[in-house]
């Protein structure tokens, strides 16, 4: 109640005002009726919808913060609770039948009301229009926030699926090359071993930076597992993918990373491989790409 006085102060202080104005009118120009000449029923209508209207009044000023639209919604229930309130004072004093200014304030004010109040919950309909689409792309981020990496902020797998899958039907429509590059940090398990699991995190947190700054703007980047990343090049053929691959896997290796024990720096490399998107599934096309993987890193594994 407090911030309600506080907010439409002026607004409450001119319906009270008026309230007053109307019944010191009738007072000085008309007599009491004795009680036997009140009709309750027109009393309890009449009192009834005026206090609805000081009701309503209430709530709108109470839930809505000052603007046009809540100046419209006040001004027009203020309007209608005046034209009720007069109405109810008919029923109480007796106004001479020379006097016809009670008329005029018993039902000019409620059309005014009435119309005010109508243009009001009309731009209020265009507010809660623009207040549900905020809210459907708020719900919609959300879920889909509950598909991203917790650690890095990427999409995990399944947001890369859906992803995927969307690429993949806009390239077969438009008929543009589509390929996925994976990036594999070579052992990474000794550097979680050897430093701790949180400085692993560290790890993969700015290799995540470094390959984004690496990246085009229309390219996506997404956590599958672990240490295992994997770029969604739209409108990229093979050729210019594996170019892309050689950079990251450069930009890696030249990302001087220093411990937070004693900061010695990390030396970091990866290995990548390519494919292109062809008439196939994503799970299919992920499928390839690991075994392209697999493939990249046997030379490793002679050698180790």
């Amino acid at each position: 109640m407090p911030n309600l006085l506080r907010h439409h102060r002026l607004k409450l202080t001119a319906l009270l005002l008026a309230a007053n104005l109307g019944l010191l009118l009738h007072l000085a120009a008309g007599d009491l009726k004795a009680m036997a000449e009140w009709v309750w029923l027109d009393l309890i209508g009449e009192g009834g919808s005026a206090l609805l209207a000081l009701a309503w009044l209430g709530l709108i000023l109470k839930s809505r913060p000052a603007g046009r639209v809540t100046n419209l919604l006040a001004i027009g229930l203020g309007c209608v609770f005046f034209s009720w309130w007069v109405d109810l004072l008919d029923e109480f004093i007796q106004i001479p039948d020379a006097i016809t200014w009670d008329h005029w304030l018993e039902s000019a004010p409620m059309p005014l009301g009435l119309l005010l109040l109508t243009y009001g919950l009309y731009h209020w309909h265009h507010e809660q229009l623009a207040i549900s689409a905020q809210m459907e792309k708020r719900e919609r981020l959300f879920r889909e926030h509950r598909l991203f990496d917790k650690l890095t902020p990427l999409g995990g797998a399944d947001y890369l699926r859906r992803q995927l899958e969307l690429s993949l039907a806009q390239s077969s429509r438009e008929q543009q090359p589509l390929s996925l590059v994976v990036i594999d940090i070579d052992d990474f398990d000794s550097i979680n071993q050897r430093y701790g699991h949180a400085e692993g995190d560290r790890v993969l947190q700015a290799v995540t930076q470094q390959m984004l700054l690496n990246l085009r703007h229309q390219d996506l980047l997404c956590r599958l597992a672990g240490d295992r990343f994997v770029v969604l090049l739209s409108n990229t053929g093979e050729t210019l993918a594996r170019t892309l691959a050689t950079e990251l896997a450069q930009s890696i290796a030249h990302l001087a990373h220093k411990s937070r024990q004693h900061g010695e720096r990390l030396f970091l490399s990866a290995t990548t491989a390519t494919v292109m998107a062809l008439q196939e599934s994503p799970e299919n096309l992920l499928q390839r790409l690991n075994l392209a993987l697999a493939k990249a890193k046997q030379p490793l594994a002679l050698s180790a």
